[in-house]
């Protein structure tokens, strides 16, 4: 009976320890996927204003497509290469918040 006990207690605290690890990748993970989404909308905010401003310079109908195109171009490339970059963060995430319970999964699984 106290054997028991003991196993229950022992396994309330690996699964606490292993739940605190994970709110703590879950904790790192979301700062950085903020932060990557907070820096990426100060750069997409500071280039549209630049190309407004290009656009008031420009001259002729010509060039305003010219600027617009440049711009349209350029803000896909960005928004491309940022999605990559959170689709990595999340799938990092994924991979540290789950780590912690690796060794649950591992001894649930069937031996073969």
């Amino acid at each position: 009976m106290v054997k028991n006990l003991e196993d229950m207690q022992k396994l309330g605290k690996d699964n606490m320890d292993a739940s605190m690890k994970s709110f703590g990748a879950l904790s790192k993970s979301a700062q950085a996927i903020a932060t990557e989404m907070a820096d990426y909308s100060k750069k997409s905010f500071e280039d549209s204003s630049k190309t407004v401003e290009k656009l008031f310079g420009a001259k002729t109908f010509e060039k305003a497509i010219e600027i617009q195109t440049e711009f349209a171009k350029t803000a896909y490339e960005a928004f491309i290469a940022e999605a990559t970059k959170i689709g990595e963060l999340y799938a990092d995430f994924a991979k540290e918040a789950f780590k912690p319970y690796e060794s649950y999964i591992v001894k649930a699984s069937p031996a073969k």
